[in-house]
């Protein structure tokens, strides 16, 4: 498995990722953000981190454009989560995609997100090859949701 993760700036903590969570958490999506809740791995505390929600063909998943981060190996521990959107919670069971079926997924995540997120798939965007896409698939860890309970 890759070991590949970008951690984000300053800026990125302390402003850009407060200020999704702060309009998510008042029922404001911007493009398709939700505020993800997975319980640490070894604390069992809740954590809480913005994402965007991607759908494709009905389905929803999570990618993880700066690599493998906390979120993602506290994702495989706990197996699911919640999101969360205002009031509304989704509660959700995750399994991870394996890297040979990542690419159109990272395409749709990339022509979606492109402008916020590119930076982190080193130089591959929606329009790249499908070996690019495939290249770069261990980096970037993807999980599918499916949701158990709506509130």
């Amino acid at each position: 498995m890759s070991t590949h993760v970008q951690k984000p700036g300053w800026f990125t903590v302390h402003v850009l990722n407060r200020s999704v969570a702060w309009l998510t958490r008042r029922g404001l999506s911007v493009w398709g953000s939700r505020v993800l809740a997975v319980r640490g791995r070894k604390s069992g505390e809740w954590r809480t981190t913005p994402v965007n929600l991607l759908t494709v063909d009905g389905q929803q998943y999570l990618i993880a454009p700066r690599g493998h981060v906390q979120w993602t190996h506290n994702m495989r521990a706990a197996g699911g989560g919640e999101l969360h959107l205002g009031r509304s919670v989704e509660e959700f069971t995750a399994a991870e995609v394996a890297d040979d079926d990542k690419a159109p997924l990272l395409r749709a995540y990339l022509k979606r997100w492109k402008a916020e997120v590119g930076v982190f798939f080193n130089g591959v965007g929606p329009t790249s090859p499908e070996a690019e896409l495939r290249r770069i698939a261990p980096d970037h860890p993807v999980f599918r949701i499916t949701v158990t309970n709506r509130r």
